[in-house]
């Protein structure tokens, strides 16, 4: 294998604390997601979105890689070939973990964004709607994230990657998400091989070679472990 392009998702971070969709009485089950998730949401209450992002985003502070991180910085490292990590999360586990090679197709917590003008910077730990774009003024700062009706980050660079992969692995995923859940199918039609490694089986487990499930901080480091060990 020359070049691994893996996707990874809410389970990889699950298990640092980061609750994903599906947590019963976790951050995402307090709030209805069209009023915090879209633009329209943002519209209509800019201070209730703000609000939850907040709660995300000290979430995430409070959080710290777990040893599937560890491990794919690792193989980004030590791996002969080309690793690159196109993350559905918008934490920086990854990142704080060691990776370089990142891409946040749903954009980041970290990342302020002014609906005004699309300037972007560094966010603060807490955000408010009514603070003022550095570059505009305009009181129209919102997170950095992709909201339910928004084109994801990096698409085109991504298919591109998939279609020169020799290997995607799907990590954390459940499926159902789309661009992300045709990924396997369009890398296996560029001629990669494709594995999965989930908790349980994802809603695309058949468009995948192989699959191996468990919790992401036991089997992704003894994945890693392989293919390091692979001469």
């Amino acid at each position: 294998m020359t070049k691994i392009v893996i996707l990874t998702g809410a389970g990889v971070s699950a298990e640092s604390g980061l609750g994903t969709f599906r947590d019963k009485g976790g951050l995402w089950s307090r709030y209805d997601l069209n009023e915090v998730a879209t633009p329209e949401g943002f519209a209509r209450n800019p201070a209730l979105v703000h609000e939850f992002y907040n709660a995300r985003r000290r979430n995430c502070l409070e959080s710290a890689p777990n040893a599937a991180h560890h491990a794919l910085a690792r193989l980004e490292k030590d791996y002969p070939g080309e690793v690159l990590i196109v993350t559905q999360n918008v934490d920086d586990l990854h990142e704080r973990a060691g990776s370089r090679a990142v891409w946040h197709m749903h954009g980041a917590l970290s990342g302020a964004l002014c609906a005004a003008c699309g300037h972007r910077w560094a966010a603060p730990v807490e955000m408010q709607a009514a603070a003022p774009c550095p570059a505009c003024a305009a009181p129209a700062t919102r997170p950095d994230i992709v909201w339910f009706g928004e084109m994801p980050y990096h698409m085109e660079a991504i298919w591109d990657a998939l279609r020169a992969a020799d290997l995607f692995v799907a990590i954390g995923t459940s499926g159902n998400v789309y661009p992300a859940a045709a990924f396997a199918q369009d890398a296996a039609r560029a001629g990669a091989e494709t594995l999965e490694l989930n908790l349980e089986p994802s809603d695309t487990v058949s468009d995948f070679d192989a699959a191996r499930h468990g919790p992401a901080s036991r089997i992704v480091p003894e994945w890693v472990a392989e293919m390091l060990a692979r001469p």
